[in-house]
């Protein structure tokens, strides 16, 4: 059974507890505080557990000529990316201001951290839990001292081999137990040919005691329900306000009554998994009780005659006689009345038949 932990206070994540919904807000807010808070808002009244958001200290993510490279995209809110980074980023007390926001709307609030010092910030803010990001995930040293905080992480895949995934897994692994991996692809948006779904099946066997899940960036979100049927205990799925705005996250993202879908969908599935025992079911006993078949008479059979299979044949048939499974135990067994072609075969006129002859 795989690991279970509690990700958020009162909320455990694993084995057969709910799926976990994070609605990645990232940076899709615009830079306006109330946009974000409309965000956390709409992620709460979808239905999801969590709004995430991503947090950079822009000079230990970034070097300098990174900061002032020209970034002229149609998505720039600024002359160089440092100015477009900048304009995106939220100041400590903002953060704090929708940390609130996010628990007076009833919703957990957590960030990834994009570089080391955004990881210490939110610590100091008391985050449930670490969001790793794609582009941190084989920064091994950030892996450690993020792990070694003690607090649950959940950790991205995406652009890593399966060699890396080990080496992420033993190093968080030696610091922290509470951690999970989500299988991903980093292209937005995502095409369905490059999701590769089955990966969560291949972490599940290579990580037996940890829950596994799912960050997608394709479009829709039947891909991500899949994941729920394959086993993801955790999925992320980036979500705004209006896919048309300025910013290449969005066109990857879901809008309101997309994120409504997934998780009316993923809470379906969850409880069409079942138990993954086989056996007739009470919903199953009308259809049962008006077209299960049973063992009738080929011919007419006298008292006393031994039975064999030609004699025997199945059919829907009133009363309920035995079940065609059966059939082959009543070879060699004699009748202990006459039965009349067509009649049902009840274990009442079969010699030395029954539960006890069964067992």
């Amino acid at each position: 059974m795989p690991l279970k932990f509690e990700l958020c206070p009162g909320r455990t994540i694993g084995g057969n507890n709910p799926c976990f919904i994070i609605a990645e807000i990232g940076q899709n807010h615009q830079g306006d505080i109330e946009i974000a808070k409309k965000m956390i808002k709409m992620a709460k009244d979808c239905g999801a557990d969590c709004a995430k958001f991503q947090k950079s200290e822009l000079e230990f993510k970034f070097n300098k000529k990174a900061l002032e490279r020209p970034y002229t995209s149609k998505h720039s809110w600024g002359k160089t990316y440092g100015e477009h980074k900048r304009h995106l980023e939220f100041s400590h007390e903002q953060y704090r201001e929708l940390q609130r926001y996010a628990k007076e709307v009833g919703i957990f609030f957590t960030a990834s951290g994009m570089d080391e010092m955004a990881v210490e910030f939110l610590h100091e803010l008391d985050v449930p839990f670490f969001k790793v990001g794609s582009g941190d995930t084989n920064n091994f040293p950030y892996l450690k001292k993020t792990a070694q905080k003690g607090r649950p992480m959940v950790v991205s895949s995406g652009m890593q081999s399966m060699e890396t995934m080990r080496r992420v897994y033993a190093t968080v692994k030696e610091h922290n137990q509470n951690f999970c991996i989500l299988q991903c692809t980093s292209a937005y948006p995502l095409e369905p040919e490059d999701v590769n779904l089955r990966i969560i099946t291949e972490y599940q066997k290579e990580f037996p005691d940890i829950p596994i899940g799912y960050s997608g960036h394709e479009s829709g979100v039947s891909v991500t329900v899949g994941a729920v049927a394959l086993g993801a205990k955790v999925v992320e799925r980036h979500v705004t306000l209006d896919k048309t705005w300025k910013g290449s996250d969005h066109a990857a993202s879901l809008e309101p009554e997309e994120l409504a879908e997934l998780v009316r969908s993923i809470r379906i599935v969850e409880r069409a998994l079942g138990t993954g025992v086989k056996r007739m079911l009470p919903c199953e006993v009308p259809c049962h009780d008006k077209l299960g078949k049973s063992v009738v008479a080929k011919t007419d059979i006298p008292k006393g005659t031994e039975l064999t299979l030609d004699m025997l044949t199945v059919k829907v048939a009133e009363p309920k006689g035995v079940a065609p499974e059966d059939i082959f135990q009543l070879v060699g067994k004699k009748v202990t009345t006459d039965i009349k072609e067509d009649e049902s075969v009840t274990e009442d006129v079969v010699d030395n038949y029954g539960k006890k002859a069964k067992a």
